[in-house]
């Protein structure tokens, strides 16, 4: 069975014992204790001369005179701690050098070249400091090749690092290639430092390099060395391993600088690490979210894998759910799948964005920050990783003019990095864009972000949960929340937390519960709801639609609806190429039925239907067109026919063909609703009572009214007699 190195579980309850593989670890943290022992010793002498301040002690102090002999005295027998960064860099620069055969003693005895990736720039400093005073002998002289003309006196007595924290404008290879040839012409020890070597060293050092290292990360008994460079003692348990991958150096010092045992030093880097740690924190997990639809059934077999992957149960060439680009409009809640993808994954959660990335001045900054937080990611997987406002990364089939160059830059090096993802095991990346057309194609290529979902606003009962998700279970627990999404429709689950937000201030002010009406008020903002009779007459509206739908087979109906600008009914039907002219004229029926229902109940259809160009009327006329000029089933026989403007009245014959085509479904919606009038009063009577049925009350009623059977369009049929 395949287990990842980070998934094995201890079974032990203490920290590992020393190994033969940290004994280079032990050395380097040997060096550095004896360092600051110096540093340590020396300011005590310069106290003996003069204060904090500077002012000059008297040289009759007797009393200072003692507490300054007692301290040297201390520092020589006492634990002397290290800072606790330069001791975890020093732990793992050990380890890199030790897993190069022969490295250490050729740095200390020959003239070799080695690089060093740091992955991150926030190590490069630290890790120039261990490698000056551990990596050569101790009568080297180091000099740093990437700093002033040094490199002009070079000597067979020195060695040289070339430290590039990745930043600066002249990190790239075409820089510093003058002194890598003057220091490989002396023949001395050469270590190039650098968070992605190859982008930001000098070429020739690239080139000439017979070692390239990496960091690795901590583990347990890097963690427990740390801890006893630091206090003086190795822990007496393990470190939580969920929180172990998420360490960063510089969260060593902050939990460190108060602690004086071992065990206290973990118990306050696992307080620090949790509380950073986005998938511990507060928040709902992805199982109690609605209104992602389809972006949640992906996300809960994405969190199932990296579970079993963790487990070791599965292998990451066996994980399908590696990337996904979310689109949607804003306030869907993109951001919030990600933090409840994490959730319920139980891994953290690293977020970035694109608008972060490119705060840089300088393109180097930017390309920077991608390789930073993709390393971030390596480090802790498996997690999630999060980019938001990816539309922000140009289409370089877009780019035009002074920007081709920096956009390709980015865009290439954001491919490569998504490319490899066998190279990042365990990390799962999340996109999300506003505007998926302005995605570079490349990106959602196979093995990058090849899946896609478009997060919809949420239906009317998604809403409804995500008020009660907000709302609590305290406040309203007896109240529907069905009028508040009703009253919200066409928001998103952003203007849902908004109102509540607001709803309970305004109770909070007046010294009172949260009330419907509280809700009502922040959701319509001055709207006022539809009268009686309005309401009534789109209640028989929707019926309409609902029973021709089920007397002609067209479809399922899921819900209806009643709401502030009027009503809706969410029809479930299959749009493909077998549809016949049959369906097509079932389609039409259904379309013109809402009309056809106000005129049978209430004497007269009104202008809703062929209000605006998504209308009822709208899209039948456009349907019936189609019939005539593009699917070939008209009068004007086997054809097809692009749209063009004015081609109603052009075309000769279109116009009476397609207003024929509308009055016969027109007639035949007629003849169902006569039929089945009792199932049209009831349905309409419920809506108008209740605003909103579900598919469940839906069937039952019209099962209840002689509606149980579906016997499709051929029933209804008309011919010229019958019309």
């Amino acid at each position: 069975m395949f287990v990842p190195s980070h998934a094995i579980a201890p079974s032990i309850s203490s920290p590992p014992t020393d190994e033969a593989s940290d004994q280079l670890a032990r050395a380097f943290l040997q060096q550095l204790a004896q360092d600051e022992r110096r540093r340590l010793k020396a300011n005590h002498r310069s106290n003996s001369y003069a204060l904090e301040d500077d002012a000059p002690l008297d040289d009759g102090d007797a009393v200072e005179r003692i507490v300054a002999r007692d301290e040297a005295n201390r520092t020589e027998t006492a634990h002397v701690p290290v800072p606790a960064d330069l001791a975890a860099v020093a732990v793992m620069l050990a380890r890199a050098v030790a897993a190069e055969t022969g490295l250490v003693r050729r740095l200390r005895r020959e003239a070799p070249v080695v690089t060093l990736a740091t992955n991150v720039s926030d190590l490069v400093e630290p890790v120039r400091i261990v490698a000056e005073k551990c990596l050569f002998r101790s009568q080297t002289k180091v000099v740093d090749l990437a700093v002033g003309r040094t490199w002009r006196e070079l000597t067979r007595r020195h060695a040289a690092l070339f430290v590039c924290d990745g930043i600066g404008r002249d990190a790239r290879p075409e820089k510093g290639n003058e002194v890598i040839g003057t220091a490989l012409h002396v023949r001395i020890p050469i270590v190039g430092i650098a968070p992605d070597p190859k982008r930001q060293l000098p070429r020739d050092l690239m080139r000439s390099a017979e070692h390239r290292i990496a960091l690795p990360g901590l583990d347990q008994a890097g963690l427990a060395l740390v801890v006893e460079a630091v206090v003086g003692g190795l822990p007496s348990r393990m470190f939580d391993p969920d929180l172990l991958r998420m360490i960063d150096i510089s969260d060593l010092p902050v939990a460190f600088r108060r602690t004086d045992t071992p065990d206290a030093c973990l118990e306050a880097l696992e307080r620090i690490l949790a509380a950073k740690a986005n998938f511990l924190g507060d928040g709902p997990a992805l199982e109690v979210l609605d209104g992602y639809g389809e972006a949640k059934t992906w996300g809960l077999a994405a969190a199932a894998d990296l579970q079993a992957y963790r487990a070791g149960r599965l292998e990451w060439a066996e994980i399908d759910h590696r990337g996904l680009l979310l689109s949607g409009p804003p306030g869907v809640g993109k951001t919030s799948f990600a933090r409840a993808l994490a959730k319920s994954a139980r891994v953290p959660l690293v977020a970035t964005s694109v608008a972060e990335w490119n705060a840089s001045d300088y393109l180097s900054g930017t390309l920077q920050a991608i390789r930073k937080v993709f390393a971030q990611a390596k480090s802790q997987a498996p997690c999630i990783l999060f980019i938001d406002e990816l539309d922000g990364i140009s289409d370089r089939a877009q780019i035009r003019g002074d920007h081709v160059q920096y956009w390709t830059q980015i865009v290439n090096l954001f491919l490569e990095l998504l490319s490899g993802v066998d190279e990042r095991p365990g990390v799962v990346v999340v996109a999300a864009t506003n505007h998926p057309g302005k995605i570079d194609p490349a990106v959602k290529r196979a093995g990058r972000l090849d899946r896609e979902i478009e997060i919809e606003k949420p239906d009317t009962t998604a809403l409804a949960r995500i008020f009660r998700h907000h709302l609590g279970s305290e406040i309203l627990s007896d109240a529907s929340t069905l009028p508040l999404a009703l009253a919200a429709r066409g928001m998103t689950g952003a203007d849902v937390e908004a109102f509540v937000r607001r709803a309970k201030g305004t109770a909070r002010r007046r010294d009172r519960a949260v009330t419907i009406d509280d809700l009502l008020v922040e959701i319509r903002q001055g709207r006022r709801p539809p009268m009686e009779a309005v309401r009534h007459r789109v209640a028989v509206h929707e019926a309409g639609h609902a029973v021709v739908a089920r007397a002609f087979g067209h479809g399922e109906v899921t819900d209806l609806s009643l709401y502030d600008d009027g009503g809706e009914v969410c029809l479930e039907s299959v749009d493909d190429g077998a549809a016949t002219l049959e369906r097509l004229e079932a389609a039409l029926s259904f379309l013109l039925a809402g009309r056809v229902a106000e005129e049978i109940e209430l004497g007269a259809g009104s202008i809703g239907s062929g209000n605006g160009a998504a209308s009822d009327l709208a899209v039948a006329t456009r349907l019936a067109r189609d019939i005539e000029l593009r699917y070939g089933l008209g009068r004007l026989g086997n054809i097809h026919l692009e749209t063009v403007p004015g081609e109603m009245v052009m075309i000769a014959g279109l116009l009476p063909a397609v207003m024929e085509r509308l009055r016969r479904a027109g007639e035949r919606a007629h003849a169902v609703l006569v039929a089945h009038r009792a199932a049209l009063q009831a349905i309409a009577h419920q809506l108008d009572e209740n605003s909103y049925l579900s598919r469940g009350e839906i069937e039952v009623t019209l099962s209840a009214n002689g509606l149980d059977a579906v016997p499709g369009i051929a029933e209804f049929h008309l011919d010229d007699e019958e019309i």
